[in-house]
């Protein structure tokens, strides 16, 4: 056989390139291309319409980027069942996940197993209600937030409240559950907006993000103050369940109702006057974001630690005006 140059310096280009295929760098560069990361999405309740929004948004931004990313999302059944929630991450962590993007249902009870998978080297953003910041700090690891200022939301629903009520009015607040951050933020927006008002929030009770015990606990409310004017909830499904409490005791537009999420349920009730007003917080730009935040610190190497500590999303006032 005759060997040109030509061939021999084809000879040696592919022999370099074995040899560079060989490379622990190049094998990496190359197997992530083949198989891009892998998301994990831990939902809360998909009983909740904003959760089962914040799912099919996810799903639809992964099938959109579909070369980029791989998805596995879920979430728990019961707003309340924190222990559900932690088997379903620590399922997730077996899956050799490359990041998990997290709506905690308990802000201190999920951080011992958010601290499990960034131990194992997974990257984790925490979206909608954020992780508890003591308890973050005790297991040495900070975790990204990106949402919303729930507070500020609800300063605002409760403020646009305030312009139909006068001062010594009495009010009630319906809050989500007690031991998540965002639950405790709207509550304090809702009372900062009653007091700027000079309205008395007379009680404060849980309804657990859920429709029925909001119900539940709204018609109490009603029964032990008929002089109340108005219940602050703090989700649109405990306002549903609220508005259903409010006509069942003839009290519709006596005692007026606010929410906060917007999901579409309750459109009919904010273009009829059955809800006055509620706040949207887009699930699935939260959602995105969260996820578009996981990959960035995946493609740009960053550490658990060098992650941003957060990112905050838009809410924004709805009411019938503004719809």
């Amino acid at each position: 056989m005759k060997f040109t140059r030509r061939t021999l310096q084809s000879t040696a280009a592919l022999a370099l390139l074995g040899a560079l295929a060989s490379t622990p760098a190049l094998a990496q560069a190359q197997a992530q291309t083949q198989n891009p990361p892998k998301i994990a999405l831990v939902m809360k309740s998909m009983a909740n319409e904003f959760a089962r929004t914040m799912d099919s948004g996810a799903r639809a931004h992964q099938k959109a980027h579909a070369a980029q990313y791989t998805l596995v999302a879920n979430g728990i059944k019961d707003e309340t069942d924190t222990s559900a929630q932690i088997k379903l991450v620590e399922q997730m962590l077996s899956q050799k996940i490359d990041a998990l993007v997290i709506a905690p249902a308990d802000s201190k009870a999920l951080v011992p197993v958010v601290k499990a998978a960034v131990d194992r080297g997974i990257l984790v953003v925490n979206i909608d209600n954020k992780l508890d910041a003591d308890a973050l700090k005790d297991k040495g690891i900070q975790v990204p937030f990106v949402g919303p200022d729930d507070r500020g939301g609800a300063r605002q629903v409760g403020d646009y409240l305030g312009k139909s009520l006068k001062a010594g009015d009495k009010v009630a607040i319906i809050e989500g559950v007690p031991t998540t951050f965002n639950a405790q933020q709207r509550t304090l927006g809702h009372r900062d907006a009653m007091k700027a008002a000079g309205i008395d929030v007379v009680s404060v009770q849980s309804g657990a993000w859920e429709i029925d015990k909001a119900s539940t606990g709204a018609s109490s409310l009603m029964r032990e103050h008929p002089d109340l004017k108005a219940l602050l909830c703090g989700n649109d499904s405990m306002a549903l369940g609220a508005v259903a409490a409010v006509r069942a005791a003839g009290k519709t537009g006596k005692v007026l109702v606010v929410g906060y999420d917007d999901i579409s349920a309750v459109k009919p009730m904010l273009a009829d006057g059955r809800l006055l007003a509620t706040a949207d917080q887009s699930a699935v730009r939260i959602v995105t974001t969260g996820i578009e935040t996981a990959l960035k610190a995946l493609a740009d190497k960053q550490t658990q630690a060098t992650m941003p500590p957060q990112v905050i999303t838009s809410v924004a006032l709805v009411t019938k005006q503004s719809k």
